[in-house]
């Protein structure tokens, strides 16, 4: 299997946002950067001209940025909701007890993984022990504090 052909988990929400973010760039930021450039441009020399490198430098990324997006567009995978199951797959809500606390995490996708947020990607070490677990299994995790060891109490 080739990178092309990798797929990209996001829920509906994700594949919105991720949308959102293209139009913005399509749509605004990158006609306001081809203007700068264009007026940098009209300043003369642009062998010492920093404004016109920093517009084409920030253009370069932005085209980079739509391309890469584009690309994961085609590859995505619309994560379903999976209230109500009883095994731990993408787009669960996981409650797990762990040092005697109760934690939720959502399991996301790779690139909607927001650890401040509670969603972490099926690929994350904690992520790939949980999925296909049911309530009651426990799984331990190699975390920079020690092994962590996390008791699923409920999916969601």
């Amino acid at each position: 299997m080739n990178a092309d052909d990798k797929k990209v988990y996001l829920t509906k929400e994700g594949l919105d946002d991720l949308k959102k973010q293209l139009e913005e760039l399509v749509k605004v930021k990158r006609p306001e950067v081809v203007e700068r450039l264009a007026a940098a441009r009209e300043m003369g020399d642009l062998s010492e001209n920093a404004e016109y490198t920093a517009a084409r430098e920030e253009l370069a990324f932005i085209d980079g940025r739509i391309e890469e997006m584009e690309m994961l567009l085609k590859q995505v995978v619309i994560i379903e909701n999976h209230h109500g199951d009883k095994m731990v797959s993408i787009g669960s809500q996981v409650t797990v007890k762990v040092n005697g606390k109760q934690v939720v995490f959502n399991l996301v996708g790779e690139w909607e993984a927001d650890p401040e947020q509670q969603k972490i990607s099926h690929e994350s070490p904690l992520g790939k022990s949980l999925m296909g677990k049911i309530v009651g299994d426990k799984v331990e995790v190699e975390a920079p504090a020690g092994k962590m060891i996390y008791t699923i109490v409920a999916i969601g």
